[in-house]
């Protein structure tokens, strides 16, 4: 089962947390990681990040990245989303 733990944090203070699956193997490890963050800003009733050059490094080597007010075209109202891959 592919998990993938995604905060919302403002001012170093956990403000709402999700943890989505996707049990559909059929897909590759990318497109799972795209669904679970689509399946996510539905639940965070936000709008879709935009990657950034960092965030694909840091998701690269970490399994985790930050999403800040320069990913997403509308205004925040919390620091940053953070998304973590937590069992593949």
């Amino acid at each position: 089962m592919f998990r993938m733990w995604g905060k919302l944090m403002k001012d170093n203070r956990l403000l709402n947390d999700t943890t989505i699956s996707v049990g559909d193997y059929s897909l590759s490890r990318t497109q799972m990681v795209f669904q679970a963050l689509d399946e996510m800003c539905c639940f965070f009733d936000l709008g879709k990040p935009i990657w950034l050059d960092a965030n694909i490094r840091d998701f690269q080597l970490h399994a985790k990245t930050r999403f800040k007010q320069d990913n997403f075209i509308e205004h925040i109202e919390f620091d940053f989303l953070e998304i973590q891959v937590i069992e593949e």
